[in-house]
Protein backbone atom coordinates (compact mmCIF):
# COMPACT_ATOMS: atom_id res chain seq x y z
CA UNK A 1 0.00 0.00 0.00
CA UNK A 2 1.16 3.58 -0.60
CA UNK A 3 3.63 4.69 2.06
CA UNK A 4 4.33 8.09 0.51
CA UNK A 5 3.39 9.75 -2.74
CA UNK A 6 6.90 10.59 -3.93
CA UNK A 7 9.49 8.15 -2.55
CA UNK A 8 13.21 8.86 -2.86
CA UNK A 9 14.84 7.54 -6.05
CA UNK A 10 17.11 4.46 -5.78
CA UNK A 11 19.92 6.26 -7.63
CA UNK A 12 20.46 9.96 -8.36
CA UNK A 13 18.60 11.15 -11.43
CA UNK A 14 16.20 8.21 -11.66
CA UNK A 15 12.75 9.14 -12.94
CA UNK A 16 9.63 7.85 -11.21
CA UNK A 17 7.46 5.75 -13.54
CA UNK A 18 4.91 4.24 -11.13
CA UNK A 19 4.16 5.07 -7.52
CA UNK A 20 2.54 2.75 -4.99
CA UNK A 21 -1.02 3.69 -5.92
CA UNK A 22 -0.36 3.07 -9.62
CA UNK A 23 1.24 -0.32 -8.90
CA UNK A 24 -1.76 -1.31 -6.78
CA UNK A 25 -4.14 -0.37 -9.60
CA UNK A 26 -2.11 -2.48 -12.03
CA UNK A 27 -2.13 -5.53 -9.76
CA UNK A 28 -5.90 -5.21 -9.34
CA UNK A 29 -6.34 -4.96 -13.13
CA UNK A 30 -4.18 -8.03 -13.73
CA UNK A 31 -6.30 -9.91 -11.20
CA UNK A 32 -9.45 -9.01 -13.15
CA UNK A 33 -7.79 -10.10 -16.40
CA UNK A 34 -6.77 -13.42 -14.85
CA UNK A 35 -10.36 -14.06 -13.78
CA UNK A 36 -11.64 -13.24 -17.27
CA UNK A 37 -9.02 -15.42 -18.95
CA UNK A 38 -9.36 -18.41 -16.63
CA UNK A 39 -12.98 -19.46 -16.03
CA UNK A 40 -11.92 -22.47 -13.92
CA UNK A 41 -10.12 -20.79 -11.04
CA UNK A 42 -9.80 -24.10 -9.21
CA UNK A 43 -7.05 -25.01 -11.69
CA UNK A 44 -5.23 -21.67 -11.42
CA UNK A 45 -2.05 -21.09 -9.43
CA UNK A 46 0.21 -18.04 -9.42
CA UNK A 47 3.91 -18.91 -9.28
CA UNK A 48 6.30 -16.09 -8.44
CA UNK A 49 9.88 -15.75 -9.68
CA UNK A 50 12.02 -14.59 -6.72
CA UNK A 51 12.20 -12.21 -5.31
CA UNK A 52 9.67 -9.54 -6.25
CA UNK A 53 7.61 -11.87 -8.41
CA UNK A 54 6.77 -13.90 -5.32
CA UNK A 55 5.33 -10.86 -3.54
CA UNK A 56 3.46 -9.78 -6.66
CA UNK A 57 1.95 -13.27 -7.05
CA UNK A 58 0.78 -13.17 -3.44
CA UNK A 59 -0.88 -9.78 -3.89
CA UNK A 60 -2.52 -10.64 -7.21
CA UNK A 61 -3.83 -13.89 -5.75
CA UNK A 62 -5.34 -11.95 -2.85
CA UNK A 63 -7.16 -9.69 -5.31
CA UNK A 64 -8.39 -12.66 -7.35
CA UNK A 65 -9.78 -14.16 -4.14
CA UNK A 66 -11.41 -10.85 -3.24
CA UNK A 67 -12.99 -10.33 -6.65
CA UNK A 68 -13.96 -13.93 -7.43
CA UNK A 69 -14.81 -15.08 -3.93
CA UNK A 70 -12.48 -18.08 -3.90
CA UNK A 71 -8.84 -18.58 -2.90
CA UNK A 72 -6.10 -19.09 -5.47
CA UNK A 73 -2.92 -21.03 -4.72
CA UNK A 74 0.47 -19.41 -4.99
CA UNK A 75 3.93 -20.88 -5.36
CA UNK A 76 7.59 -20.15 -6.03
CA UNK A 77 9.93 -21.30 -8.80
CA UNK A 78 13.70 -21.03 -8.34
CA UNK A 79 15.37 -20.17 -11.66
CA UNK A 80 18.92 -19.65 -10.41
CA UNK A 81 20.35 -22.91 -11.76
CA UNK A 82 18.42 -22.88 -15.02
CA UNK A 83 19.75 -19.66 -16.50
CA UNK A 84 21.84 -19.74 -19.66
CA UNK A 85 24.05 -16.84 -18.56
CA UNK A 86 25.47 -18.13 -15.27
CA UNK A 87 29.02 -17.64 -16.49
CA UNK A 88 28.61 -13.96 -17.39
CA UNK A 89 25.93 -12.75 -14.98
CA UNK A 90 26.95 -11.59 -11.48
CA UNK A 91 26.04 -14.13 -8.82
CA UNK A 92 22.38 -13.78 -7.92
CA UNK A 93 21.21 -13.21 -4.37
CA UNK A 94 19.90 -16.13 -2.36
CA UNK A 95 16.51 -17.17 -3.69
CA UNK A 96 13.59 -19.04 -2.23
CA UNK A 97 13.29 -22.79 -2.78
CA UNK A 98 10.71 -23.88 -5.33
CA UNK A 99 7.23 -24.56 -3.98
CA UNK A 100 4.58 -25.69 -6.46
CA UNK A 101 0.98 -26.90 -6.17
CA UNK A 102 0.01 -30.54 -6.43
CA UNK A 103 -1.22 -32.05 -9.68
CA UNK A 104 0.72 -29.90 -12.14
CA UNK A 105 -0.66 -31.82 -15.13
CA UNK A 106 -4.13 -30.37 -14.47
CA UNK A 107 -3.01 -26.87 -13.53
CA UNK A 108 -2.77 -23.51 -15.27
CA UNK A 109 0.34 -21.90 -13.81
CA UNK A 110 0.82 -18.16 -14.14
CA UNK A 111 4.46 -17.18 -13.84
CA UNK A 112 4.74 -13.76 -12.20
CA UNK A 113 7.76 -11.45 -12.43
CA UNK A 114 8.51 -7.77 -12.04
CA UNK A 115 10.35 -6.91 -15.29
CA UNK A 116 10.33 -8.61 -18.69
CA UNK A 117 13.45 -7.76 -20.68
CA UNK A 118 15.29 -10.28 -22.85
CA UNK A 119 13.00 -13.19 -21.93
CA UNK A 120 15.78 -15.32 -20.44
CA UNK A 121 14.35 -15.31 -16.92
CA UNK A 122 11.01 -16.56 -18.22
CA UNK A 123 12.68 -19.33 -20.21
CA UNK A 124 14.69 -20.34 -17.14
CA UNK A 125 11.46 -20.49 -15.14
CA UNK A 126 9.83 -22.76 -17.72
CA UNK A 127 12.92 -24.98 -17.76
CA UNK A 128 12.77 -25.18 -13.98
CA UNK A 129 9.07 -26.07 -14.07
CA UNK A 130 9.79 -28.93 -16.47
CA UNK A 131 11.88 -30.63 -13.80
CA UNK A 132 8.78 -30.88 -11.58
CA UNK A 133 6.27 -31.97 -14.19
CA UNK A 134 4.23 -30.76 -17.13
CA UNK A 135 1.56 -28.16 -16.31
CA UNK A 136 -1.57 -28.18 -18.45
CA UNK A 137 -0.92 -24.53 -19.35
CA UNK A 138 1.66 -21.84 -18.53
CA UNK A 139 0.84 -18.14 -18.66
CA UNK A 140 3.04 -15.16 -17.88
CA UNK A 141 2.29 -11.93 -16.00
CA UNK A 142 4.71 -9.02 -15.53
CA UNK A 143 4.53 -5.61 -13.96
CA UNK A 144 6.81 -3.98 -16.57
CA UNK A 145 7.62 -4.98 -20.16
CA UNK A 146 10.64 -2.90 -21.14
CA UNK A 147 11.20 -4.45 -24.57
CA UNK A 148 14.50 -5.65 -26.11
CA UNK A 149 13.52 -9.30 -26.33
CA UNK A 150 16.25 -11.80 -27.20
CA UNK A 151 13.92 -14.82 -27.19
CA UNK A 152 10.44 -15.30 -28.74
CA UNK A 153 8.64 -14.78 -25.43
CA UNK A 154 5.80 -12.41 -24.57
CA UNK A 155 3.68 -11.85 -21.49
CA UNK A 156 -0.03 -12.68 -21.39
CA UNK A 157 -0.66 -10.00 -18.78
CA UNK A 158 1.35 -6.74 -18.77
CA UNK A 159 1.03 -4.03 -16.18
CA UNK A 160 2.83 -1.35 -18.20
CA UNK A 161 4.76 -1.33 -21.47
CA UNK A 162 7.78 0.88 -20.85
CA UNK A 163 9.92 1.72 -23.90
CA UNK A 164 13.57 1.80 -22.87
CA UNK A 165 17.03 2.15 -24.37
CA UNK A 166 19.44 -0.75 -23.85
CA UNK A 167 21.63 1.31 -21.50
CA UNK A 168 18.77 2.32 -19.23
CA UNK A 169 17.91 0.47 -16.04
CA UNK A 170 14.50 -0.25 -14.56
CA UNK A 171 14.24 -0.39 -10.77
CA UNK A 172 11.26 -2.03 -9.08
CA UNK A 173 10.91 -1.50 -5.35
CA UNK A 174 8.33 -3.22 -3.15
CA UNK A 175 7.90 -2.54 0.54
CA UNK A 176 7.70 -6.24 1.40
CA UNK A 177 10.92 -7.24 -0.39
CA UNK A 178 13.02 -4.08 -0.35
CA UNK A 179 11.88 -2.19 2.73
CA UNK A 180 11.14 0.79 0.48
CA UNK A 181 7.85 2.26 -0.75
CA UNK A 182 6.38 0.52 -3.79
CA UNK A 183 7.66 2.26 -6.91
CA UNK A 184 9.11 1.76 -10.38
CA UNK A 185 11.97 3.95 -11.57
CA UNK A 186 14.02 4.31 -14.74
CA UNK A 187 17.59 5.55 -14.86
CA UNK A 188 20.08 6.19 -17.63
CA UNK A 189 23.00 5.74 -15.22
CA UNK A 190 23.77 2.11 -15.97
CA UNK A 191 26.84 2.13 -13.75
CA UNK A 192 24.67 2.97 -10.74
CA UNK A 193 22.26 0.07 -11.22
CA UNK A 194 22.01 -2.60 -8.57
CA UNK A 195 22.38 -6.31 -9.25
CA UNK A 196 19.21 -7.99 -10.40
CA UNK A 197 17.27 -4.88 -11.39
CA UNK A 198 17.83 -5.21 -15.12
CA UNK A 199 16.12 -8.52 -15.84
CA UNK A 200 17.96 -10.28 -18.69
Amino acid sequence: MPAQENPAPPVPGAALVLNAAAIERILRRIAHELIEGNPDLARLALVGIPSRGVEMARRIAAYVAEFAGRPVETGVIDVSMHRDDLGIRPRMALVEPSRLPEGLETRTLVLVDDVLYSGRTCRAAMDALSSFGRPACIQYAVLIDRGHRELPIRADYVGKNLPTAPGERVFVRLQATDGQPDAVWISRAAEDAEKGDKKP
